[in-house]
């Protein structure tokens, strides 16, 4: 017996998650907000992030073999809604300030709380998404704090008990 995707997303809407914006350059930057970003392997370093096979963002990456990923800070949620909607997604990075990093291959947004720049390493099917496996080539963090999603908002971090 299987679920609807209306159900799984209900449940899955339990789980919190960070919030990522993945980029890649061709004759234009594109880029999608993504909550499936995740550590793939410690050595050699790599990260895995599901795209959906529909987006503009994806042929890119698999054109070029290289992909950004910001994790957005709480103060940048309007991002996150920009880099996600479909309307005028050609206008995604009209008047955005980007990040500069020497040596990266893909986009990265200035304000992010951590930069990586990956080359693709592997690509495969999972329904209506593909998993990307990146190496990473340079990973940056700064200051500030991540923005989380749970239950359809925006949220931001608070400590439970002391910290160590």
């Amino acid at each position: 017996m299987g679920i609807s995707p209306e159900q799984f997303r209900s449940a899955l809407g339990r789980w919190p998650s960070g919030v990522s914006v993945v980029t890649s350059l061709a004759d234009e930057p594109v880029g999608m907000t993504v909550s499936a970003f995740f550590s793939v392997s410690l050595v050699p370093p790599m990260i895995g992030v599901c795209l959906d096979q529909k987006s503009a963002t994806l042929p890119v990456i698999l054109a070029t073999r290289a992909f950004g990923v910001s994790v957005l800070s709480t103060q940048q949620w309007a991002l996150s809604e920009r880099f996600a909607s479909k309307v005028d997604e050609h206008l995604r990075f009209q008047g955005l300030a980007l990040a500069v990093v020497p040596g990266a291959r893909s986009p990265l947004l200035a304000g992010a709380v951590m930069h990586l720049d990956c080359q693709l390493e592997a690509a495969h099917e999972a329904g209506d998404h593909l998993l990307c496996v990146g190496s990473i080539q340079i990973a940056l963090s700064h200051p500030g704090e991540p923005l989380l999603f749970h239950g359809s908002r925006y949220h931001s971090l608070s400590a439970l008990g002391p910290q160590p």
